[in-house]
């Protein structure tokens, strides 16, 4: 059967990503390919764009743990964007707003092939400036102070990913029933009986945001370098 008419359901969590070579930045989860050769991220993220220096959405895409000599061309929306091969294993692709379709063909026959869809302004970073800090430095308060977070992030085991990854603690701040989301994607709820929630951060800049119903949303934006860190 042609590789190109499926993808493997498999998401997996891996560290070795963080030593591709042609990567300016890491995945911490990927999907891989019906060939099992190839992978990419398995969701978009947000990262300075070398050429223009904003913040714009990015995914991981190349060879999956090559031990041979392999290579491959990565499209997008049939355009040629990069070459990988088993030196070079890895490759940003750089994404548009809408769908996007992402292709790592070995050859004419073995194709993969991953689609992303970009919301417009998801990587835009949202106003924090009236948020304050506390005298020490380590606690950032939302403007409309019913939340706060840790400033400094700190590394703990992320069961979901398998594997050590920066995170900071984010807490009500009084009885209010705050709906919690890291990069768009909702993550929990707090309230009286749930005050307080680690977040885990990804690689590049992620927005955490506490919304009190139609009332007021908080945000918090914080930098997970590489999405993986070292325990002690």
């Amino acid at each position: 059967m042609n590789n190109s008419s499926k993808l493997s359901s498999a998401v997996v969590a891996i560290a070795a990503i963080t030593a591709f070579s042609g990567s300016t930045w890491a995945a911490t989860t990927i999907q891989i390919g019906s060939s099992g050769n190839t992978y990419a991220s398995s969701a978009v993220q947000c990262a300075a764009d070398p050429g223009t220096g904003a913040s714009s959405p990015v995914v991981e895409a190349g060879l999956f743990n090559p031990t041979t000599r392999l290579r491959a061309t990565v499209t997008l929306n049939g355009t040629p964007v990069a070459s990988v091969t088993t030196l070079m294993p890895s490759a940003n692709v750089w994404l548009a707003d809408g769908n996007n379709n992402v292709v790592v063909a070995l050859n004419k026959r073995t194709v993969d092939r991953y689609t992303f869809t970009v919301q417009p302004g998801i990587c835009s970073l949202p106003d924090t400036s009236g948020n304050t800090f506390s005298a020490d430095g380590t606690l950032e308060y939302a403007a409309s102070e019913k939340s706060y977070a840790t400033v400094t992030p700190g590394c703990a085991w992320n069961a979901d990913t398998s594997q050590a990854q920066p995170y900071v603690n984010l807490f009500a701040n009084g009885e209010y029933l705050l709906n919690v989301s890291v990069n768009g994607v909702p993550l929990t709820q707090l309230s009286t009986t749930y005050p307080h929630t680690p977040v885990f951060l990804s690689a590049g800049q992620n927005v955490i945001s506490a919304a009190n119903g139609y009332l007021s949303v908080d945000y918090f934006v914080r930098d997970g370098g590489d999405g993986t860190c070292s325990l002690p």
